[in-house]
């Protein structure tokens, strides 16, 4: 009983360091005053009229959710064909390219950004709407990657050459075979992507030029000190807009294993 009590206890801990900053910020979103402070004295809701009022706010929203659902899109073709085609090598390079291809989601943000920047650069391109995409779908490429292969890993070969043995081309057995066994995992993958893509803010400053994603207004407007009702409202938001891709992911994740097994 003690031991249980003492687990019990440390994950109240580690639960509480991670999760009472982010309750204070959701609380925060409520108080009356223009200034955050604690304690809160009064509570009001007008600041959520405000930030839905702000133009500028609106378009970060929607520049933010367009280059999360291209980036998405683009990691669910470009993760799930990569997966396929690693999970098909026999060679010894076959470890070298999977590592070579979650290397992106495993380097700093910040030294991404730079290289994206300077590749631009080099061939001439302007920081634009389309290089923030390009630059988001770097890392959800290996987000789509990562589940695809894990769950292909898992995949009976047997179902495929059966499939074979059947008469079946190789495009009949993805449609027929491959594909919805794949399907939970390239859900997961895909909304996972897209949740990350929503809230990255290191990688769109180096590739976003004029641009304005949510991210990057909130980094802004705390710089300069203004709106910060305004602020607090937004990442109560995105809290909430980034938590319900994950939990579904969660369960898509989940649903993948009892396929497995």
């Amino acid at each position: 009983m003690r031991s249980e009590a003492l687990i019990w206890a440390a994950v109240a801990a580690i639960m509480g360091f991670l999760f009472i900053p982010i309750v204070i910020i959701i609380a925060y979103a409520f108080s009356a005053a223009p200034i955050p402070s604690w304690p809160i004295t009064s509570f009001a809701l007008h600041w959520f009229s405000d930030t839905w009022n702000d133009d500028e706010i609106r378009q970060a929203l929607a520049l933010s959710v367009e280059v999360a659902a291209l980036a998405t899109i683009s990691a669910i073709l470009l993760g799930t064909l990569a997966a396929m085609a690693v999970a098909r090598m026999k060679s010894a390079a076959k470890e070298v390219v999977s590592f070579i291809a979650v290397l992106p989601i495993a380097l700093p943000g910040i030294l991404t950004g730079m290289a994206l920047a300077s590749y631009f650069a080099f061939w001439g391109l302007n920081l634009s709407y389309w290089t923030i995409v390009a630059g988001h779908a770097t890392f959800c490429i290996v987000i789509v990657y990562n589940n695809v292969i894990a769950r292909l890993r898992r995949m009976p070969r047997s179902l495929t050459e059966a499939s074979a043995d059947l008469g079946a081309d190789a495009f009949l057995t993805f449609r027929r075979v491959q594909l919805p066994m794949m399907a939970s995992a390239i859900g997961a993958g895909a909304l996972l992507a897209f949740a990350l893509s929503f809230d990255e803010v290191i990688v769109t400053t180096f590739t976003a030029g004029a641009q304005n994603t949510l991210p990057l207004w909130i980094f802004g407007a705390i710089r300069l000190g203004q709106k910060l009702p305004e602020v607090n409202v937004v990442v109560f938001a995105i809290i909430l807009f980034t938590a319900v891709p994950v939990l579904l992911a969660q369960k898509l994740i989940g649903e993948s294993g009892r396929v497995a097994r």
